[in-house]
């Protein structure tokens, strides 16, 4: 049963804290910077959406549009924000989440994905949410 307290605290771990660290590092962010936001897919637009996760899957949607609205917002300072909505890795929280579902991507795999997309996916993308998923649970 989903709690408003529930959902705030899922808020604020998935949407408030990366809007206070954006907040607090832009002044100190430099032409061509890359803000990249860790989505998930629970809150892509169309994905498959599953009991339990509401909290989840609302407060990774509100990132995405943040993450859309930052792009306009610091386009004239050509800081790019991006944000990677990440299918299934194979972590605690998936076990948790879905016991027994075996992911076929490695945290680890995940995690150097993502540091190449941060040193690199501005040269390609700003604005975007991308799905990053191969299977899901």
């Amino acid at each position: 049963e989903l709690t408003e307290f529930d959902m705030a605290d899922m808020f604020q771990s998935n949407f408030l804290s990366h809007f206070r660290i954006i907040q607090a590092l832009i002044p100190q962010l430099q032409v061509n910077s890359h803000i990249v936001n860790v989505g998930s897919m629970g809150g892509f637009l169309g994905s498959a959406k599953f009991v339990g996760l509401a909290a989840y899957s609302a407060s990774k949607a509100a990132l995405h549009n943040l993450t859309e609205c930052l792009a306009q917002e610091l386009a004239d300072d050509k800081i790019s924000v991006n944000c990677l909505a990440l299918g299934s890795a194979q972590t605690e929280m998936l076990e948790k989440a879905f016991p027994g579902y075996q992911s076929p991507v490695q945290a680890f795999e995940m995690g150097k994905y993502l540091a190449d997309f941060a040193l690199n996916g501005n040269r390609f993308f700003n604005g975007k949410i991308l799905p990053v998923a191969v299977s899901t649970p």
